[in-house]
């Protein structure tokens, strides 16, 4: 499998409004990532990036939300880069990365570093970008060649999956949305059903999901040996040292 990490760094967007359909894509990814993030409890909960900032989650329990991104903007609350996070070891209850491994030049590391710093227990939260879309088709064809869009990576969901139990997380859930070319601002609110179908019976064609995952705790138990081993030799007596004199 070709690795994960490129040389160069794909261009980063800074606001959802540099998508294309951008309106309908972080309508869509917000509402899953809200209900969602209804499962997590605790303390902190981190977002990553610019697009992760700028969702609106008010059904989240946590109410501590660090908004990281790389430079100043009104979303957020802390400047620091996703590959070296400025959290301590098990600190971080939640994640939520929208869209933020699909602009990365090195996922692994972003993963790696989630995985450091989230709690026994913690979630996290990934929207992607599906290469089993018609979305994907459209980066190779002449549609809106300049959109930030064309530089995502589009890693399909059962690769992040992998990435993700490799590393002691359990998959929890994963939703599919969007079923349409998103290149061609096309409007789908008005086909609720066609977009159901689809859902029901081709989730693999849509153009986004998200997935939910929570990392394993593992118990530590203590295993007792079920034979004692006799010593192969006596202890020397007194009676020994008596006699060599």
């Amino acid at each position: 499998m070709r690795s994960a990490f490129i040389h160069k760094q794909p261009r980063y967007p800074l606001l959802w409004d540099e998508l294309p359909a951008s309106d309908l894509v972080k309508s869509a990814v917000e509402s899953v990532c809200d209900e969602f993030t209804q499962r997590i409890f605790g303390y902190h909960f981190a977002r990553l990036g610019n697009l992760s900032s700028q969702l609106a989650l008010p059904s989240s329990p946590i109410k501590h939300h660090i908004k990281l991104t790389r430079e100043v903007t009104e979303y957020s609350s802390l400047l620091g880069k996703s590959h070296c996070l400025p959290f301590s070891q098990n600190s971080i209850d939640g994640f939520l990365l929208a869209h933020e491994l699909d602009f990365a030049q090195d996922p692994h590391q972003i993963l790696r570093e989630v995985d450091r710093v989230i709690t026994q227990s913690g979630y996290v939260i990934i929207s992607g970008f599906n290469p089993f879309s018609l979305t994907w088709l459209g980066k190779y064809l002449p549609v809106k060649r300049g959109n930030v869009l064309h530089d995502a990576r589009f890693f399909t969901s059962g690769r992040i999956k992998d990435w993700l139990q490799l590393l002691g997380f359990e998959i929890i859930e994963q939703r599919n949305i969007l079923f349409s070319m998103l290149f061609l601002n096309y409007t789908f609110r008005d086909t609720p059903k066609l977009q159901q179908w689809l859902a029901n019976y081709l989730p693999w064609c849509s153009s986004a999901y998200v997935i939910l995952a929570r990392k394993r705790v593992m118990p530590m138990t203590a295993i007792k040996p079920k034979m004692k081993l006799k010593p192969q030799f006596s202890p020397v007596g007194a009676s020994m040292r008596g006699s060599s004199g």
